[in-house]
């Protein structure tokens, strides 16, 4: 399996084909070009039926190399690597980068085809699918292209929870050209798994993945802050550079933060100096829910006002006189 990550540490995962689907959609071009092939030829010998048989040998050729040859070139060039039995079979021919395929890749993969498929019935083909990691013939391999499954199963992306709102912008400083995109994916699954974790090996894991960060920025990460919300903002800081690259910087306008769910023991802002005592059983405090942590000072849960006894209810009816 190939990987690609975007700037969301998400993977995009490019899924080589299967043997037997790729054989089938080799089978199905074969045939449609076979009948084509038929046609054509049947068409050309009765029009050029006053010829001698040398020039119909020629021509016949040459029909077998326009035909088999040329036509499955300028199918995959034109169709970007979708052939009439790879679109049956839900294939694609890519590059090795997963970009869409040029003339040059078709044509090198044609040519290596007549021999490795035409003229060994496959059987090369067979023998360098079976040897390859990714299941590339020979075409592949000096193409430089990877055939790939379009349709594969939707699978749901884990949500990755928000940072807490006092963390907004505090690690706007940080320089994230060294943190390599493994580690970035590993942070998104960690977020978008901690809920599932026992809270010991959640934390070790938090902590852990916070250090290897921090060593990759060159700034330590502050004591402050626990390990899951210091990757939550960092994670948050990354996609908010990666939207101002791709729309401008005047484009992407930072929206006000949501308030943080129970994975991060939201809250809402009160005077500096308060102490915060995170909630019990989550993974935003230490493992068991037992202490106080001064991870965030500014952030407290107020009670909700008292509503006052001694006046009624508005009613909308003034008494009588």
């Amino acid at each position: 399996m190939s990987e690609l990550v975007t700037g969301e540490a998400v993977a995009l995962e490019l899924r080589p084909a299967k043997l037997p689907s790729r054989a089938l959609a080799v089978l199905l071009d074969l045939a449609v070009a076979l009948i084509a092939y038929l046609v054509v030829t049947t068409g050309v010998v009765i029009a050029t039926a006053s010829l001698d048989e040398a020039a119909q040998t020629a021509l016949s050729i040459a029909m077998f190399v326009l035909l088999l040859v040329g036509g499955p070139i300028a199918v995959e060039t034109l169709s970007h690597g979708r052939s009439l039995g790879k679109l049956a079979c839900g294939l694609r021919v890519v590059r090795d980068d997963g970009g869409p395929i040029r003339f040059r890749h078709a044509l090198v993969r044609g040519l290596i085809g007549v021999i490795e498929i035409l003229m060994t019935l496959g059987v090369v083909a067979v023998i360098a699918s079976l040897v390859s990691a990714r299941g590339r013939r020979l075409g592949d391999v000096f193409a430089g292209t990877l055939v790939v499954r379009e349709r594969i199963p939707v699978t749901r992306t884990g949500f990755v929870p928000p940072p807490p709102p006092w963390l907004a912008g505090r690690f706007a400083g940080l320089d994230l050209s060294a943190v390599p995109d493994g580690l970035w994916l590993a942070i998104r699954q960690y977020l978008t798994r901690m809920q599932q974790l026992d809270p010991q090996v959640g934390w070790s894991m938090a902590e852990r993945l916070a250090t290897d960060l921090a060593g990759r920025t060159g700034a330590p990460a502050p004591h402050d802050v626990p390990p899951a919300a210091y990757l939550a903002a960092v994670l948050q800081e990354r996609q908010a550079r990666e939207a101002r690259r791709a729309f401008g910087n005047g484009a992407a306008v930072a929206a006000p933060p949501p308030p943080a769910p129970a994975a991060y023991g939201g809250g809402v802002a009160a005077p500096a100096g308060v102490p915060y005592v995170p909630p019990a059983g989550v993974p935003y405090g230490p493992p068991g829910g037992t202490g106080h942590s001064p991870v965030a000072p500014d952030v407290v849960r107020q009670p909700a006002p008292p509503v006052p006894q001694d006046e009624p209810p508005a009613t909308g009816f003034a008494p009588p006189a």
